[in-house]
């Protein structure tokens, strides 16, 4: 359970070792760097070409891997996601690099034909719709685009609405008495949209037109150079012939997937080389030195210092890092370390905090295993979990500390279930009296939740007041390391004093008796103290709270103000409630699960109803209750225990490494010189 402690380092060297040096920081991947404070008079290196280079490289090798996967035949498990990225020696990375220009073409292959794949999609749309267009035009038996003889001319059009041929005819006497000599023929009639052909004399056939265009008659957008049956056909064999093509270039596209692995490598390959050279860009270099400066943990030090001036002509500093920009970097055991997430997601520890992720682990295990509380449930969390953390070991590290998190707490709720006798809820009694025709009943180590509910709720008040003092706690020992001694008495145990005293206080008393239906006498000695306790305390915060301020009616008034903050803890211990509605609403459902599916007794359509009740039943309870668990506990440790002691913000230390997407790369074989792009 620690903040590792910073350093700054700074490195000047040569110019003419920056890229192997940069090279080796990268491969070592602990070391954040940051030019920030170096002189801005210093020259920084254009490095944008060679960089968009490289992620352009690395594109494309992503996007042949995409078109691999689509046309993949090989179907992966709802789990492969867990399975993390394979672990490849840098002599497998070496080999592919020399191959680049040959993975290369074959991404650029590949791409083609995804293009040829895209064209043919794009021309069989353009068929479908040539397709429809020539639907009303089937029955004509001469070429769409036919003009005519030399005295006849021929029109093809429609006209769209609701009209009929006698209507066209009736308009055309009305609109154009003097034209007689022509002759109208309908091909179809569909969907409102009446298709003519007209044969006119040539002589008359603009003025016949222009006739007909006031009715709403228009061309053809394409005028086929076919008969329409004949050129639908010939339309019809362009589609099985772009399928069959399609059909083969996909194939060929499946030929290629063997290629994936050394895509992937030299994608990563490029993505590391951008990633270089975006930091290459950013350090500060003079005419023939440059600089590299960053936050690296100090039990590091002396090994890199000791790998870097062995290899090269350098200077080495390091000095503890100060300020409110170190970044933060957390070394904690596996029992720890599962909780770094959740811890994450409220912040890191901010300057001066410690790390409480150890102390915060155990209190969300044993506050999550209390929610469920069903031995059952726990069983199968911890054995899918342990599972998954066995066949997955290469899983990647944070979804691995989530998953052991969640087996740690399978171990909780399995724990509580034995204490509160729940297995599956009330299962046991149930199948054994309604389906073995003999009562087996599995009593509780401790005691029912469901039979002694307000005996629950008195002991969730009690571990959420640990809780919470165990905050208080944290907060007095970090006054205490940095020798704030007046700060520890005054807000922590003035504060202990006045909690502790109105406890004493308040166990006597008939609001508790009510409430835990249980009986405490304590002595009158241990009252009397209890009320000195809660008076000395109560004076205290009064008069000490605002401490920093001279004048004294508003140092009166901001201790006041902090003395009301009793309500606040009173609040945060309400809070903790929800471990006993949490714990009855596992049981609850769950006997209600159990109820329902033995409705039908022991008959064989009663086992059916059963099976299927018990598995659907039992699943949908064990997930929304995981989830109510996961929540619930999650605000418990934001807001009754951070807020005690802790704020967080810390900023993440984020070092220069080989962030790669597909492999991770190991250190087998003999490390070569890279082929790089020539730096000017």
């Amino acid at each position: 359970m620690a903040v590792l402690q910073m350093q700054r380092i700074s490195i000047c060297a040569m110019k003419k070792n920056r890229k192997a040096i940069l090279e080796e920081l990268q491969s070592l991947g602990v070391l954040e760097i940051d030019a920030a404070e170096l002189d801005p008079e210093l020259k920084t290196m254009d490095t944008m070409n060679a960089r968009l280079i490289f992620e352009k490289n690395a594109s494309l090798c992503d996007q042949a891997i995409e078109i691999l996967d689509e046309f993949s035949k090989e179907k992966q498990s709802m789990l492969a996601s867990l399975a993390g990225k394979p672990l490849i020696g840098r002599k497998q990375e070496e080999e592919a690099i020399r191959d680049q220009e040959e993975i290369l073409r074959t991404a650029r292959e590949i791409q083609g034909y995804r293009k040829k794949l895209t064209e043919n999609s794009a021309a069989a749309v353009k068929i479908e719709q040539q397709e429809a267009a020539l639907a009303p035009w089937l029955k004509l038996d001469i070429p769409m685009n036919f003009g005519g003889t030399a005295k006849a001319a021929v029109l093809v059009g429609s006209i769209d609405g609701n009209i009929t041929l006698d209507q066209v005819y009736s308009q055309l006497a009305a609109d154009a008495p003097q034209l007689e000599a022509f002759d109208i023929r309908e091909i179809s009639n569909d969907a409102g949209k009446l298709s003519l052909v007209v044969v006119c004399l040539k002589a008359q056939a603009q003025e016949l037109e222009e006739a007909l265009r006031m009715q709403g008659f228009a061309r053809p957008a394409q005028l086929v150079s076919e008969v329409p049956a004949q050129e639908l056909e010939n339309l019809k064999n362009e589609v099985v012939r772009i399928q069959e093509e399609s059909e083969q270039i996909r194939e060929q596209i499946r030929t290629l997937h063997d290629r994936k692995s050394s895509l992937q490598l030299l994608s990563d390959y490029f993505r590391i080389r951008a990633q270089k050279y975006e930091v290459l860009g950013q350090l500060r270099q003079s005419e023939s030195t440059f600089f590299v400066t960053g936050y690296l943990p100090k039990k590091q030090v002396p090994a890199m210092e000791k790998r870097l001036t062995e290899k090269y002509d350098i200077v080495f500093e390091a000095e503890d890092a100060e300020g409110e920009n170190v970044p933060v970097a957390l070394q904690n055991g596996k029992f720890g370390a599962a909780g770094e997430g959740v811890l994450a997601a409220f912040g890191l520890p901010g300057k001066g905090e410690i790390d409480p992720s150890t102390i915060m682990t155990a209190c969300y295990v044993f506050l999550f295993g209390l929610m469920l509380s069903d031995a059952a449930y726990g069983l199968i969390v911890f054995a899918v979990c342990l599972g998954v953390l066995l066949k997955f070991p290469r899983m990647e590290s944070g979804m691995q500390k989530s998953i052991r998190l969640f087996m740690y707490c399978g171990l909780s709720t399995l724990f509580w279930g034995v204490m509160f006798g729940g297995y599956f809820g009330d299962f046991i009694d149930v199948f054994s009296k309604v389906y073995l025709h003999r009562p087996v009943t599995v009593k509780p180590v401790w005691f029912a939740p469901l039979n002694e509910p307000m005996r629950l709720l008195v002991f969730s008040m009690l571990f959420g007041l640990i809780h919470m003092f165990l905050g208080m706690g944290l907060k007095g020992y970090m006054l205490l390391r940095d020798r704030k001694y007046l700060d520890f008495f005054c807000d922590v145990v003035l504060w202990f004093l006045l909690l502790m005293g109105l406890i004493l206080i308040f166990i006597p008393s008939s609001m508790f008796r009510s409430i835990s239906q249980m009986d405490l006498n304590l002595s009158p000695a241990v009252i009397q103290v209890g009320k000195w306790m809660a008076i000395i305390g109560a004076v205290g915060i009064l008069f000490m709270s605002g401490r920093d301020k001279k004048n004294p009616f508003l140092r009166l008034a901001l201790g006041a103000y902090d003395l009301y903050n009793i309500t606040g803890w009173v609040s945060d211990i309400l809070s903790y409630s929800r471990l006993l509605a949490l714990g009855l609403a596992t049981g609850v459902i769950a006997s209600v699960m159990n109820q329902m599916g033995s409705m039908l007794g022991d008959s064989i359509l009663g086992w059916i109803v059963f099976i299927l009740v018990f598995v659907i039943g039992h699943i949908f309870n064990l997930l929304i209750n995981l989830l109510g668990a996961y929540v619930h506990t999650c605000r418990l440790q934001y807001v009754e225990f951070f807020g005690k002691f802790f704020e967080g913000g810390g900023k993440e230390f984020h070092p220069f490494r080989e962030n790669t997407k597909y492999v991770d790369i190991g250190n087998a074989g003999m490390k070569t010189c890279k082929p790089e792009i020539k730096e000017e």
